[in-house]
C-alpha cells in the first residue's frame, strides 16, 4: 500500500474519532454549544473536573430516555468520545453516533433494559495516552517499548490508568448519587469504537467488578496510529501484547464482549488482528452468550458507520 494512503488512514483515525469538542469551557443548560437531542433529555456537565486531578476537566454529557423516573432504576452505558455521539452539527465531518435515537428507539420498542447513556469527552490532545490500555505496556519487549515511547506512548506518557481511576472513583459516583441508577456491574457498561474500543476492553478487564461488559466498535486493536507498511514489524508484536492481556485478565465470568469491524479505509487493516482476538476469546471458553465479533462489509472508520449498526452492540449488552 501506498505511503500517502496510509497517511490518508491513520487522518481519518485521529480525527473522525476525536472529533472538534465545541462545548469546551462553555457553561449552562441553554448554551449553543450543547448538543441538541430528538430524542429523550441530555443533561450537560461542562468542563466536568476530577477532584483529584486524574484528568484533565471535559465535557460530560448524560442522556436520559423519554421514561425516565426517579422511581425506576437504569443500567448506565460510558461512552468514550462523548462529543461524538448525539448532534452531527456539531461535528467537523456532520456525523455522529445517533446515540439519542438508537437508544431511544430500543426502549420504546422494549428492546432493552431501562439505560442512560454517559457520554465522556476525550481529551483531544492526550486522546491516544487516555485511550491506551496502559498495563499492556509492561508486556512489551525492550526494542517495542523504545518505539511506543517514540509515538508519546512511553511510561511517563500513558493515562490509561488514571482515566479510568477518573471513571470508577469519581465520575460513576456522582452518576449513580445524581440519577437513579443500578450500581452493580451487571449493570454497568463501556462501549466506544476505535482507541474507545480499546479502552473499553481494558476497562472490564482492569475492573472486572465494577463494568459487566464493553462494546467494542472497530477496536484498533494494533494500537498505534502508524505507517502499515514501514513498521509492520511493530504492529504484530504489539497486537499479540495486547491479545495476551485480555487472556490472562479477561476471564469468562458473565461479563459480555462485543468486538466488531467494517473492511473500509482504516478498519480494512483488522481483519488479522481481529481473527487473533477472536480466536484467544473462543480458546479461553468464551461463548456466543458473551462473546460476540461480527463483520460489516461496506462499512468504514466514521460514525455514520458505527451509528448503522449501534444497535447491534446495545442490544447484545442490554437486551432483555
Amino acid at each position: 500500500m501506498r505511503y500517502s494512503k496510509i497517511l490518508a488512514l491513520a487522518l481519518i483515525l485521529v480525527i473522525s474519532s476525536c472529533g472538534v469538542d465545541k462545548t469546551a469551557g462553555t457553561v449552562g443548560d441553554g448554551d449553543p454549544a450543547k448538543p441538541k437531542v430528538s430524542v429523550g433529555k441530555l443533561d450537560f456537565y461542562p468542563a466536568f473536573e476530577s477532584p483529584s486531578g486524574l484528568v484533565t476537566p471535559r465535557n460530560v454529557y448524560v442522556w436520559l430516555p423519554d421514561n425516565y423516573s426517579k422511581g425506576k432504576k437504569y443500567a448506565v452505558v460510558y461512552m468514550s468520545d462523548g462529543q461524538n455521539l448525539f448532534d452531527a452539527e456539531m461535528m467537523f465531518n456532520h456525523q455522529e453516533w445517533r446515540v439519542d435515537e438508537v437508544f431511544g428507539g430500543l426502549l420504546e420498542e422494549g428492546k432493552i433494559q431501562n439505560c442512560i447513556v454517559v457520554g465522556v469527552a476525550n481529551s483531544f490532545r492526550t486522546r491516544s495516552q487516555e485511550y491506551f490500555p496502559q498495563d499492556v505496556f509492561d508486556l512489551y519487549s525492550p526494542e517495542l517499548k523504545d518505539y511506543s515511547r517514540s509515538k508519546r506512548l512511553g511510561e511517563d506518557d500513558l493515562l490509561g490508568n488514571n482515566y479510568l481511576k477518573f471513571l470508577v472513583e469519581e465520575l460513576k459516583p456522582f452518576i449513580d448519587k445524581t440519577y437513579s441508577t443500578r450500581k452493580d456491574r451487571d449493570h454497568t457498561f463501556h462501549m466506544g469504537s476505535s482507541m474507545g474500543g480499546l479502552i473499553s476492553s481494558y476497562a472490564v478487564a482492569k475492573y472486572p467488578k465494577v463494568f459487566g461488559g464493553a462494546g467494542c466498535l472497530s477496536t484498533h486493536s494494533v494500537l498505534y496510529i502508524t505507517n502499515y507498511d514501514a513498521e509492520q514489524d511493530f504492529i504484530d508484536p504489539a497486537n499479540r501484547c495486547y491479545v495476551d492481556y485480555l487472556k490472562a485478565n479477561l476471564k469468562p465470568n458473565g461479563s459480555k464482549i462485543y468486538m466488531d469491524r467494517g473492511d473500509q479505509t482504516l478498519d480494512a487493516q483488522y481483519p488479522k488482528y481481529q481473527d487473533r482476538l477472536d480466536r484467544m476469546f473462543r480458546d479461553c471458553g468464551w461463548d456466543d452468550a458473551h462473546y460476540v465479533s461480527k463483520v460489516y462489509p461496506g462499512l468504514a472508520h466514521v460514525e455514520d458507520s458505527w451509528a448503522s449498526r449501534l444497535d447491534v452492540p446495545v442490544l447484545f449488552l442490554l437486551g432483555k
